[in-house]
């Protein structure tokens, strides 16, 4: 990626209204402003992170109401999963014009539904910034969350032309825009972000509340890599459980079909030397795309 452009007239868009300040709003904020430091940013939340967006000049304008969306070429509705369609509801009857909306959320069909009723001159397409972490809040945002990481974009049939302009804009933020079907993120997005979530605590639970205190003082730092995840809140996953309920259920299920196996060749070690052969070649294709360093977490 390039440095900053000081030409606003680069800009895909000229107002962004972010809808939920926190680690991936806030960030979205920093590397929009990073890119182009003279595009108008607007920010919605409630008024202790208003206030303090406003005390780091994070953003041109924050607001508590969501009027402020009203004259946005762009609104990202970066608040949790299952907020989202209740605030995409409210939009048509904020914004008179024509607008871009998009999301940031771990599921992609709900919205998408949802979005389904939305008068003509606003177009939505879904959207989910592979980029995350275990903190959360403005605090916790960065400029540089999206560098280099897939964002992909879920239009409804006939959107696909709208593309274009949200494509240059999280590309602008560092990130590689990829075009996928709401349902095909759902199915994949399932194995590859809410499985190892939801594999991840379970774990951390289990091995805690088995060697307790004493006995986490000897883990080395497998056990610490293993369970990074862990750290997550627990209110955001639980939205995004629910909607991708389904594909979410099939993945549980694959991984105890997997651990049952495990648990019945233990006497032979056939099963773990096929396990972690299949496991070796997997992790190798996943280190060759360069996926290997920490970006799932807080969804």
């Amino acid at each position: 990626m390039t440095g900053p452009s000081a030409d606003p007239a680069e800009a895909p868009l000229a107002t962004i209204a972010i809808v939920g300040l926190g680690l991936i709003g806030g960030s979205i904020a920093l590397a929009a402003r990073r890119r182009w430091p003279a595009v108008r940013i607007v920010a919605v939340d409630r008024a202790d992170v208003v206030a303090e967006a406003t005390a780091r000049q994070v953003v041109d304008e924050a607001s508590v109401d969501l009027t402020a969306v009203g004259g946005a070429d762009l609104i990202v509705l970066a608040a949790p999963v299952g907020a989202n369609p209740g605030l995409l509801s409210a939009i048509p009857h904020l914004v008179s014009g024509p607008a871009l909306v998009t999301d940031t959320g771990g599921t992609k069909r709900s919205i998408m539904a949802a979005a389904s009723g939305l008068p003509g001159r606003l177009t939505f397409i879904g959207g989910h910034p592979m980029a995350g972490g275990t903190g959360g809040g403005l605090g916790a945002a960065r400029c540089d969350l999206f560098d280099g990481r897939p964002w992909l974009l879920t239009p409804a049939h006939g959107d696909e032309p709208a593309v274009g302009p949200l494509a240059a804009f999280v590309e602008g933020l560092g990130a590689r825009a990829i075009v996928t079907e709401a349902a095909t993120h759902d199915r994949v997005l399932a194995y590859v972000s809410h499985l190892p979530q939801m594999t991840a605590s379970a774990l951390m639970s289990v091995v805690g509340g088995r060697v307790g205190e004493e006995g986490l003082a000897w883990a080395g730092g497998g056990l610490a890599d293993t369970t990074r995840l862990a750290a997550s809140e627990a209110a955001i996953w639980r939205d995004v459980a629910l909607a991708n309920r389904d594909h979410l259920g099939e993945a549980l299920d694959d991984l105890i079909t997997a651990l049952q196996a495990l648990r019945r060749d233990l006497g032979s070690g056939s099963g773990i030397d096929r396990l972690f052969g299949s496991a070796r070649a997997w992790r190798e294709t996943l280190r060759r795309q360069g996926q290997s360093s920490p970006g799932e977490g807080t969804r």
